[in-house]
């Protein structure tokens, strides 16, 4: 099932060790290590810039190539990347050597695709909870990514490892029974913020309005006399009660 053939040019290297990476990475190469069928390693070096290219054609680093070293094709499988934290340049990769007549354990990304229905018709929610599957397969039969449909699951129902459309080159590593998609029921909260979204016309944010009395305007019956107002004048020009006069006249007669 691999129809593409992944060609990469190596050279030998002598120098080991971080300086000597270093130095490489400067050059624009990639230090790298190819493990051996009959033991040991090969150290060597790609061009860098050949190689980040290759890399973002493929949606896995776990590659099948063919390794030209000293003019003799060598197949490999590219077992591990490494890249730089700050700027995600690789700083070195390593291969492993294999024979093509002998079955490997590899991984395989699962994609879904397609809508549920029980997205689509019944509102729910749809969660991946496996994305990579382990197998077993001749290198040729290797594929990185394995498209599984999801369209015919329906509200509470989930799609297991046993279910998935492999072939007859496939051994199965990861277990059957383990769930690769799953169509739940939507969150409360996300049923209450689509509940509240404001009908149309209305202003989003917007509060019913208040209709109260009006304050009564100043000067209006039982309102407060203004400073230096009338009502002041008149107690001012109050005269005083009587029996206060009274009193005062009976003591003069005393």
């Amino acid at each position: 099932m691999a129809k593409e053939e992944i060609k990469i040019k190596t050279e030998r290297r002598e120098e080991h060790g971080s300086g000597a990476a270093r130095r490489l990475l400067r050059a624009g190469f990639v230090p790298a290590a190819i493990n051996r069928i009959e033991g040991g390693s090969v150290m060597v070096k790609l061009n860098a810039r050949e190689f980040e290219n290759m890399l973002r054609h493929h949606a896995s680093n776990q590659l099948l190539v063919t390794l030209d070293l000293d003019g003799q094709p060598v197949p490999a499988l590219l077992r591990e990347v490494q890249t730089d934290v700050m700027d995600g340049h690789v700083i070195h990769a390593d291969f492993g050597e294999i024979s093509l007549t002998r079955k490997l354990r590899v991984s395989i990304n699962l994609r879904l695709a397609g809508e549920p229905d029980g997205v689509k018709n019944e509102g729910g929610i749809l969660e991946q909870t496996l994305r990579q599957i382990e197998v077993e397969c001749l290198p040729v039969d290797i594929i990185e990514v394995l498209t599984v449909d999801v369209s015919a699951l329906k509200l509470g129902q989930a799609l297991a490892v046993r279910d998935l459309k492999l072939g007859p080159g496939y051994t199965l590593i990861t277990h059957g029974e383990v769930s690769v998609a799953t169509v739940v029921e939507a969150p409360a909260e996300e049923v209450a913020a689509e509940a509240a979204v404001p009908a149309e016309g209305a202003t989003p944010g917007s509060e019913p309005e208040i209709i109260t009395k009006g304050k009564k305007e100043e000067g209006e019956e039982g309102a407060a006399p203004a400073e230096g107002g009338k009502g002041e004048k008149k107690d001012a020009a109050k005269p005083e009660k009587k029996g206060a006069e009274k009193k005062g006249g009976d003591e003069k007669k005393k």
